[in-house]
């Protein structure tokens, strides 16, 4: 059977990873998202995921704590490693496939620093990679390096799951009852619109480099899976 894709990124914000709470680790969040990505893997996609740190630490929240965005942005990359960390032990927990996490800062005594053709080698050789740390640098959400590894690694499509919402809207439908879903639409429409369903600058990236994005609700059971298999889920973001 013949497939959307072939190889796809995945994006992952802390706060899928949270559950409701919002911060820490969700257990029952963590697994969720765990048998979505097996789903996926299982229906022989080559899979990477780019984990974030906001149920950790926010580089924005830096003011309220007293300390330099610089430094709070590093705090919310060491929050990332974990993600890939507890992402990893989960998925091992439910699957003897091989699960690899790259880093794009070192930490060798835990997982391997990103190299990207030692990633693509991985993939190709049907193992899960989860990359965290970002690109390893401040002043830079997970947004955009979800986007630089998909494009990196020439994924077929970059896979964001949102939490608390199922699809791109104008406004957020969560306050305004009027608010418009978009089936589908343009980097170049959504950067028109203001829409802040991800960093100005990941869609600008993405835009030039011509990747196709969807963008869907994490909780929903089957949504990757369904992707996969061509069916309208969500929002498709196209150039």
């Amino acid at each position: 059977m013949g497939y959307r894709y072939s190889r796809l990124v995945l994006k992952l914000s802390g706060e899928a990873i949270s559950g409701p709470s919002g911060w820490g680790v969700d257990p029952s969040a963590l697994r969720h998202l765990a048998t979505e990505v097996l789903a996926v893997h299982q229906l022989g996609m080559e899979v990477a995921v780019v984990v974030g740190g906001g149920n950790y630490f926010r580089g924005r929240e830096a003011e309220e704590w007293g300390i330099g965005r610089a430094e709070a942005d590093n705090i919310g990359i060491l929050g990332t490693i974990m993600n890939g960390l507890m992402l990893r032990g989960s998925l091992t927990a439910m699957t003897d496939a091989d699960v690899r996490v790259m880093t794009a800062i070192p930490v060798q005594s835990v997982a391997e620093p990103f190299i990207r053709l030692r990633a693509d080698a991985h993939l190709r050789a049907g193992r899960i990679v989860i990359l965290a740390g970002g690109i390893g640098q401040p002043y830079v959400t997970t947004d955009y390096p979800a986007v630089q590894r998909a494009l990196e690694l020439d994924a077929d499509a970059l896979l964001v799951a949102k939490r608390g919402v199922d699809a791109v809207y104008d406004k957020d439908p969560n306050r305004h009852a009027d608010a418009h879903r978009f089936g589908t639409l343009t980097y170049r429409e959504a950067l028109t619109l203001g829409i802040k369903i991800m960093d100005t600058s990941a869609f600008v990236l993405a835009n030039d480099h011509q990747l196709t994005m969807h963008v869907f609700d994490v909780d929903a059971t089957g949504a990757m899976a369904a992707i996969c298999k061509g069916e309208d889920v969500g929002t498709l973001v196209m150039p």
